[in-house]
């Protein structure tokens, strides 16, 4: 007997995951451009649009929750129907309880999903970059203007805490 001769047919499959995959691209892809839009006022020192972004990205990971819920929920009846434990279950598991027609569909989008993810993660890692630079910056520049040690290097070379820096400040009122 093979395996497909033992895949559960009655699980309600066909067109559910083709819309459970486009509901995810769709969730990714707001996602992605709201870091880019981060990304770009992060350059641009728009700090209140770093944080209107900020908010964009935590509605859009709250909704992702649904949509993650509705996936676990999608793989523990996959599970169901194929005698196999949810998480070992992938789209190529799938494939026997998806229509011929929407195997393909199915697959391009799954890639389609994958490569979003990875680009999502690319921009994240990078705004954390970013911003990781600009609070060191502004630490630098209070520790200056206020005289407090740094650490680093000594101006003859020599690691170590230098003697505190003191900034001269322009008064230009008359």
């Amino acid at each position: 007997m093979s395996a497909l001769a033992t895949v559960d047919r009655s699980a309600p499959f066909p067109g559910e995951l083709i819309a459970h995959l486009e509901a995810q691209i769709e969730s990714s892809r707001r996602l992605l451009q709201a870091l880019i839009e981060q990304t770009d006022a992060i350059r641009a020192h728009e700090v209140e649009q770093v944080l209107l972004c900020l908010r964009q990205i935590q509605v859009e990971v709250a909704g992702r929750a649904r949509i993650e819920l509705e996936r676990e929920q999608l793989l523990e009846r996959a599970g169901r129907a194929l005698g196999l434990a949810p998480d070992v279950v992938d789209l190529n598991a799938m494939l026997p309880l998806i229509p011929l027609e929407e195997r393909r569909p199915a697959q391009a989008l799954s890639a389609e999903l994958k490569g979003l993810a990875k680009e999502i993660e690319r921009v994240h890692a990078h705004n954390r970059i970013l911003i990781r630079q600009e609070l060191a910056f502004v630490d630098h520049l209070l520790r200056a203007m206020s005289g407090a040690p740094q650490g680093g290097y000594t101006a003859d070379g020599a690691a170590g805490t230098p003697a505190p820096v003191q900034m001269a400040t322009l008064d230009f009122k008359a």
